[in-house]
């Protein structure tokens, strides 16, 4: 179905035309004529499939630039997928003179505040943030006509359930609430019952991870040993662009800080980091200013990143889905991809669960020794003396070349100049905190060990799955999104 065939206004069709939609996805296909007709509507999609248009195109049409009210709000789970849905919606509303303001943490909320007075029909904000909003009466919910949860399972792990329940329930009861989700767990299950009416249900079927592009692996390796494999298989490798996955913000701190003192491009992103600063790491990312981006789960969602060459999973993802998304960074438009996975002896069983998941098996890479990793630098050093010569400019060195050659052997000037540009193996003593890896879920069959309850045993190292620091279990939570 295309959407000339919508039953729409021309100013968002000619937007669709402007942003080069044609064809619906699947998600947009089955979701956006239900949610135009105003009923609830439950989205079951993965990321990637257009979700955003399919609950853009409605908010957009019903929604009247001439009334003063916010009429729509989206609650995403993090500040990236706010400003991305804002700015699709925008490009969605540009004719039709519809304005979606983000509103999120890390932004000055003064700046904010004032752009509220500019009376944007829609809003597309993180929870935290938008509670703020609505305890200081910046923004009312009292004439909202219609809600997106966008991501409901992702803001259900990053523990924003409360939060949530805390926003709809300020929200008029004659709404329409569209909810959106990968998966459906409980708590998002009874969420939806508490505060949907009779919802149209759209699952569009989850398809096989396109792996064909992606070079699948995993090196077996102790905690202690994983940095050092790590930078060498990045000599080896001599990745353009990587994306470095860890688990917690400690460890994304430590990784990116220990590359870049044995001499790497790194930098890190994590939900503490202030919006200026993500956007500085992201825009050096995206320069080619740095080669290597070191990651949380929940900093990289939403992330527009493209032509990723590699992705090192330096720590297992908590889930299978999340290790298919990390991985989806690379192997995009035609050109194939990396993805390498550290894995101690503990954690081997979650191997299986992952295979699982994306349907083929991961071959084992041994760890490379340091005489590997040489000569993977010697190699990348041999490329740039060949891509040189390629080039053909070296008229201002060839006097140069000449008198060296008259005092020198051919063979020993190339083998010095090999060494100079060979960036040899750093063994600058790096020590990182240690991280309990991630432990198997307990058969229920079983009585449980110590005080874990079900699912995952309780971590020691004062991070829970979430990413969270828990520290003192009584002290006031404070929202970092």
């Amino acid at each position: 179905m295309k959407f000339s065939e919508l039953t729409i206004s021309d100013a968002i069709f000619k937007a669709t035309e402007k942003m080069g939609f044609d064809d619906m996805t699947p998600i947009q296909e089955k979701a956006i004529p239900l949610a135009l007709s105003g009923v609830d509507l439950i989205g079951q999609a993965q990321t990637g499939t257009g979700k955003t248009a399919a609950f853009g195109v409605p908010l957009v049409e019903a929604a009247d630039p001439m009334n003063k009210d916010v009429q729509g709000i989206i609650i995403a789970p993090t500040r990236e997928l706010a400003i991305q849905v804002a700015d699709e919606l925008n490009a969605l509303g540009r004719y039709k003179k519809v304005v979606t303001l983000p509103v999120y943490g890390g932004q000055d909320i003064q700046k904010q505040i004032r752009s509220l007075k500019k009376r944007p029909s829609i809003i597309s904000a993180t929870p935290g943030r938008l509670l703020d909003h609505i305890k200081r009466r910046t923004i009312r919910l009292d004439n909202i006509k219609q809600v997106v949860l966008d991501e409901a399972d992702e803001m259900l792990n990053m523990g924003f359930i409360d939060d949530i329940r805390a926003v709809l329930e300020k929200t008029p009861s004659e709404r329409q609430t569209l909810l959106f989700s990968a998966t459906m767990p409980k708590p998002i299950r009874l969420l939806a019952e508490q505060f949907m009416k009779n919802p149209d249900r759209v699952k569009i079927q989850a398809k096989t991870l396109t792996v064909d592009m992606i070079d699948q692996s995993f090196v077996k390796v102790r905690e202690r040993e994983k940095f050092d494999v790590l930078t060498r298989f990045l000599d080896i490798h001599s990745p353009e662009r990587a994306i470095v996955f860890g688990r917690t913000k400690r460890r994304v701190d430590e990784l990116h800080e220990a590359l870049q003192k044995r001499g790497y491009t790194a930098e890190g992103i994590h939900g503490d980091l202030t919006q200026a600063k993500r956007d500085q790491v992201l825009r050096r990312f995206k320069n080619d200013q740095v080669d290597l981006l070191v990651a949380t789960d929940v900093a990289a969602r939403g992330l527009d990143i493209s032509n990723v060459t590699h992705v090192y999973n330096f720590d297992l993802p908590q889930d299978p889905e999340s290790y298919v998304h990390r991985i989806g960074r690379t192997g995009r438009a035609g050109k194939t991809g990396l993805a390498l996975t550290f894995i101690t002896p503990s954690e081997m069983p979650h191997l299986k669960a992952i295979e699982a998941v994306t349907k083929q098996r991961m071959k084992e890479e041994k760890a490379p020794t340091y005489q590997e990793a040489l000569v993977g630098q010697q190699k990348a050093a041999m490329q740039s003396i060949t891509d040189t010569l390629a080039s053909g400019n070296m008229d201002n060195y060839k006097k140069m070349a000449e008198n060296l050659l008259d005092e020198n052997e051919s063979v020993d000037l190339i083998a010095a100049a090999l060494k100079v540009l060979t960036k040899e193996p750093d063994t600058t003593p790096v020590k990182l905190t240690y991280e309990s890896p991630l432990m198997a879920k307990r058969d229920k069959r079983r009585p449980p060990r110590g005080k874990g309850r079900g699912g995952y045993h309780h971590r020691q190292d004062g991070h829970n799955r979430n990413d969270r620091y828990k520290g003192n279990r009584n002290r006031k939570r404070v929202h970092h999104n």
